[in-house]
């Protein structure tokens, strides 16, 4: 029988392969089909294997989706705090007095990857509004290739300043508080679509109903619930492409900055 691969770009779970095991069970059981997780070191590799239709799902971010969107479907998007929303944050030391992205001129900067919407592209946009850009403004910038990887490099010192995901701030502050609480937020993005699962347009309709069942009674389960309680998310809605009109006009306002 056919291995149904799910892609998965690096985030906080990046290196959590007791919950990519629990990932791969749950849905191999709700499929009736083996399931492979499949990761790659950077959003690009992902989206790329799901347009070329070299994966069958993928949880994405929503900067990937926008890019690709005549090419990929929503399959689902996830819940977190009652609500498929999420936000940007931009991060420094704790122990630094900055109190706006203004004051973090000059920085050392790590970005998450450059199809990033939280660790990217909503700090571009910003830029962009103030008549720069992330080269103009920093006088250096990184990607650290995973949300994690932003947080542990500015709370290290490897940089002054960063750009990341809300979601994975927060989850990552209960899990790691020392590491986390050597940060804090300097701004907050307005709420934008949470990542979603998304999967190609010619994918087999069949399979991509059957994982799009799957994810939303994902809830439904003893080993579901546990999936989610360990991403800390509250389970899956269908959502639409309109969730991320907001990243579209981000990504409008960065390109217009050059």
């Amino acid at each position: 029988m056919p291995i149904v691969t799910l892609g998965l770009t690096p985030v906080f779970l990046d290196s959590d392969i007791v919950l990519v095991r629990q990932i791969e069970g749950h849905l191999t059981a709700r499929l009736g089909r083996p399931v492979q997780v499949v990761k790659r070191r950077t959003y690009r590799e992902v989206t790329s294997l799901l347009v070329a239709g070299q994966l069958d799902a993928a949880w994405i971010c929503g900067y990937p989706f926008i890019q690709h969107r005549e090419a990929l479907d929503i399959l689902a998007v996830p819940l977190y705090r009652g609500a498929p929303l999420y936000r940007s944050y931009v991060i420094t030391r704790a122990d630094r007095a900055a109190a706006t992205l203004a004051e973090l001129r000059g920085d050392i900067h790590a970005f998450s990857d450059p199809d990033s919407n939280s660790g990217f592209l909503v700090t571009s946009a910003m830029l962009a509004d103030a008549g720069t850009t992330p080269g103009a403004f920093f006088a250096r910038s990184l990607f650290t290739h995973g949300h994690r990887n932003v947080i542990r490099a500015v709370a290290a010192g490897l940089a002054q300043s960063g750009s990341v995901d809300g979601y994975v701030w927060d989850v990552m502050a209960e899990l790691e508080p020392a590491l986390v609480g050597a940060t804090r937020i300097v701004q907050a993005s307005a709420p934008m679509g949470f990542p979603p699962f998304a999967t190609a347009r010619g994918a087999d309709p069949a399979l991509r109903e059957a994982l799009r069942q799957a994810l939303l009674t994902m809830a439904a389960t003893a080993d579901g619930r546990a999936i989610l309680a360990t991403l800390r998310l509250d389970g899956f809605v269908p959502g639409s492409p309109a969730l991320f009109d907001d990243i579209a006009a981000l990504s409008r306002r960065a390109r217009a900055a050059g």
